[in-house]
């Protein structure tokens, strides 16, 4: 019988109560798969949580939007795991430099420079080294993740990527000029470099996922291929199907 370790956002107690009263809860170092009760917020918690594990992660949804988790049922559980199908995603990795050092972080989604004062960012973008945008006057600039394309990156008006795409999407926030940029698709391996122009007068923050860094004055983003996360979905409404049925909502 598959061992299973159940987690839970604060507010799904009563879920995990009722989870651990059906099935044996073998605990996080025994479990062959993490049960993840929660929202997406708290399925992004988790794979961070277990990084280095080599556990999948089965999420099943008790908050809002849900879009990484699946539905939440108190049966059938084993049949649904034994059929599930796999998504293996790789996070991106931010290094962010401040006038005290560099911090790194992390990030599934995507990693975002966002302004920290009623002053738009100015940010010049560098792709492997090369210039591509000598100054972006923003609200802000992203660079994220196919598993993460449909969340702030989408709602960026930034295109939605399939799972297993080799490609990076890299998004402004509320541009102003150039105006007319919507961004770039990139290839993977792509090393992006954002430097904040008039770092001082026009403070930037540099958030990975949940984890922020304020005042940065450069941050480098890649994708990290050392780190790689399962997570496991009910048949048939795998992570491709997801992203591609929301390409075609209203």
């Amino acid at each position: 019988m598959t061992k299973l370790h159940f987690t839970a956002a604060p507010d799904a107690a009563e879920a995990l109560a009722e989870m651990r009263a059906r099935h044996d809860d073998a605990g996080a170092e025994n479990a062959q798969v993490i049960i993840a009760l929660g929202g997406d917020g708290f399925m992004l918690q988790t794979l961070h949580g277990f990084i280095g594990k080599n556990k999948p992660i089965y999420g099943m949804n008790l908050g809002s939007v849900g879009f990484l988790m699946n539905e939440y049922r108190t049966e059938d559980l084993l049949a649904r795991l034994a059929a599930a199908e796999r998504a293996v995603v790789h996070p991106l990795r931010m290094q962010a430099h401040t006038g005290k050092g560099v911090t790194a972080a992390l990030a599934f989604n995507e990693v975002s420079l966002l302004r920290e004062t009623r002053q738009a960012a100015k940010l010049r973008i560098l792709v492997d080294e090369k210039p591509r945008i000598a100054e972006l006057i923003c609200d802000g600039a992203l660079v994220s993740t196919p598993a993460g394309s449909t969340a702030y990156n989408f709602s960026a008006h930034g295109p939605i990527l399939p799972i297993d795409a080799a490609l990076l999407a890299l998004t402004p926030i509320s541009a102003f000029r150039p105006r007319r940029w919507r961004g770039a698709l990139l290839p993977h391996r792509a090393r992006v470099r954002f430097e904040i122009l008039e770092a001082g007068k026009r403070p930037v923050s540099a958030v990975a996922d949940d984890f922020e860094v304020r005042d940065v004055r450069a941050v480098d983003v890649a994708e990290d291929r050392s780190v790689a996360m399962t997570m496991l979905y009910d048949a048939g409404h795998n992570l491709d199907e997801r992203i591609l049925a929301e390409q075609f909502s209203d």
